[in-house]
């Protein structure tokens, strides 16, 4: 008997970071979640095809028993237009990822199934339901998955040499912070669940890369979770666990290894010395921008490279935000950073508080992308926030004669950023 064959397909998104333009290879890979259900899949009874339109084409005469297609907002729509296509060749299709797991009865108008959040503990379920004709409507689990025998990756689907990163490795999800324009407290816990490490260290040994990033919503988690010698690889951070690990000194973020590594250090915004009253008003009681400057000093004592991440567009921001945050990423010497602008995700505490003042002026989901701007901002003119936001990647990627040569090397990733960055 053949096996039936499943085709996963990653959607094109106009993104400078997917978009084959370094020898022909894409900045990063896109395939961290279809991988994740492609290792789920039973190898003894299904065939996987993987697809990333951003670098090839999609084969729609392929003969398929069931087609998955994962996608976010800023390119659900082309996923729409995807499924249709396969429906209409009698193929079912399902799918899932953070926007049709928020607006499934949306996604139903072009897909058989949708699955909503994670995949572990209902695939079977799904594959049950295919082999018997039955496959349709929604389907969520009821509980979450402990992370413990996480199903290894299908790394080797991956067309390696087509990227220049592609290898995000997964240790834990959830976030307790709660932050309310954030979908991953709402798709994966207010809890950290946290991978056995022995699990990840497999993962790692196996997947083919030297070069590795933790695909975490909070590497560092809890202040315990570090201490265990889990900081090693390149990761993302924003914590107080973090922030704790980084004042207390060596040994916490191991620098070791004689390669500069890069420490995702994701913040979002800068007033004064005090915390922004734009984080409170957002639930991320976290972070303490008057410290900004002294980790940055110390992160790179250790040898690792900062890449700071920024958002504006809350409500306690004026257009003097846009200046004042970049210059002080460029006197701070943060290696990289990338701007973002506020946008209220379908699912969201934001998204529906904005919905309820009538507040969203654009349902077109191509430009719910981070740069473009949905809204209306409470103390300056949309106009004004784009601009800025844009102004702010000119002001810190700018040549500046005492930022020396790291943040010029850095900068690929940081401009590439603009209009890129996804939920």
């Amino acid at each position: 008997m053949r096996h039936r064959v499943i085709h996963l397909i990653n959607p094109k998104t106009d993104s400078l970071t997917t978009r084959p333009q370094y020898l022909n290879r894409a900045l990063y890979s896109p395939l961290a979640g279809l991988l994740a259900v492609a290792g789920a899949i039973p190898r003894d009874r299904y065939e996987v095809v993987l697809t990333d339109e951003n670098i090839e084409s999609i084969d729609f005469d392929i003969e398929a028993d069931l087609v998955g297609i994962s996608a976010m907002t800023c390119y659900v729509n082309r996923g729409y237009e995807i499924a249709d296509a396969f429906r209409a060749r009698g193929i079912p299709v399902v799918m899932g990822g953070v926007h049709p797991s928020f607006m499934p009865r949306e996604a139903l108008q072009h897909c058989d199934a949708v699955v909503i959040g994670e995949v572990e503990l209902v695939l079977a379920k799904v594959l049950d339901d295919l082999e018997r004709g039955e496959m349709r409507g929604i389907y969520k689990s009821d509980r979450l998955f402990p992370m413990e025998h996480l199903p290894l990756p299908r790394y080797d689907l991956l067309k390696k040499h087509r990227y220049v990163n592609r290898t995000f490795v997964q240790t834990s999800r959830g976030c307790h912070q709660g932050c309310t324009f954030c979908a991953e407290p709402l798709m994966n816990g207010l809890k950290f669940r946290y991978r056995p490490v022995e699990e990840v260290v497999r993962e790692v040994e196996m997947c083919g890369s030297r070069m590795i990033a933790l695909n975490d919503a909070d590497f560092f988690g809890t202040k315990e979770r570090p201490e265990g010698g889990h900081a090693r690889p390149q990761g993302a951070g924003h914590s107080l666990a973090g922030r704790r690990d980084l004042e207390a000194g060596p040994g916490r973020l191991d620098a070791r290894a004689g390669s500069r590594k890069r420490l995702h250090h994701v913040e979002h915004r800068l007033r004064g010395r005090s915390p922004a009253p734009s984080l409170t008003s957002v639930h991320k009681h976290v972070n303490r921008p008057e410290t900004f400057a002294s980790l940055v000093e110390k992160v790179h004592s250790y040898g690792i490279m900062v890449f700071g991440l920024f958002m504006f567009g809350f409500d306690g921001d004026d257009p003097s935000v846009f200046g004042t945050t970049a210059r002080f990423n460029i006197e701070a010497d943060y290696d990289a950073c990338a701007y973002s602008a506020l946008t209220p995700y379908p699912g969201t505490l934001t998204w529906y508080e904005m919905k309820k003042a009538d507040r969203i002026v654009s349902y077109d989901w191509s430009k719910y992308d981070q740069a473009n701007v949905v809204f209306r901002p409470a103390q300056m003119t949309a106009d004004e926030l784009r601009l800025g936001h844009d102004a702010a990647y000119d002001t810190f990627y700018a040549p500046h004669p005492w930022s020396g040569a790291s943040r010029s090397a850095a900068g690929v990733a940081g401009s590439s950023g603009r209009s890129t960055i996804s939920s």
